[in-house]
């Protein structure tokens, strides 16, 4: 006959367990005040950084929107106006006018459907006109005002803020509308 022994203790609980495993010995004790304000620093830091990110200052900005060159087509999409930057209210009024269409007999039905639906694919080409066109310019520029810069990515860059309402755009506009600012 055998005898076994036990282990001398305890079988810990679930909590202390889970605890103990938890617990890095890298890691010091932090308590809960301490948490707490190292979630409000940290919060204040994002907002800090989200404010410089929206004035458009360097050290804030993501790499795609670094440097001279990018500050220069942000300013240039800034001042002047596109039809790009209203295709979204079009697109919202064609989307009332097609959900009106509901409502109406069936040769206004088709009037009023055929016009949005036009009104919205000719914004839309307007658009991809009046981007293509900028690109070109806008190459033109910054190879005169900045020699041996890349301008590779450049035109996208621009006809996408140029598409954005300019309320929306990120970092804000830093120039007014029809005055350059480089």
């Amino acid at each position: 006959m055998s005898t076994q022994e036990g282990k001398g203790r305890p079988t810990p609980k679930r909590k202390e367990a889970e605890s103990k495993r938890k617990v890095s010995s890298l890691s010091p004790v932090v308590t809960k005040d301490q948490k707490q304000a190292a979630k409000a620093q940290a919060r204040k830091d994002r907002h800090a950084q989200r404010d410089a990110y929206l004035r458009g200052e360097d050290s804030a900005l993501p790499l795609r929107d670094r440097g001279p060159a990018r500050r220069f087509v942000r300013n240039y999409v800034d001042s002047r106006r596109s039809t790009g930057e209203y295709f979204l209210p079009a697109i919202f009024v064609v989307l009332i006018l097609t959900y009106l269409t509901s409502f109406t007999a069936y040769p206004l039905k088709t009037r009023i459907t055929v016009v949005s639906i036009a009104m919205m694919y000719g914004m839309l080409f307007i658009a991809v006109i009046d981007g293509i066109l900028l690109t070109r310019k806008l190459r033109k520029e910054v190879a005169a005002q900045f020699p041996g810069t890349e301008t590779k990515g450049l035109g996208m860059y621009a006809w996408l803020r140029s598409t954005q309402m300019r309320r929306l755009r990120a970092p804000h506009p830093q120039v007014k509308i029809s005055k350059k600012k480089n």
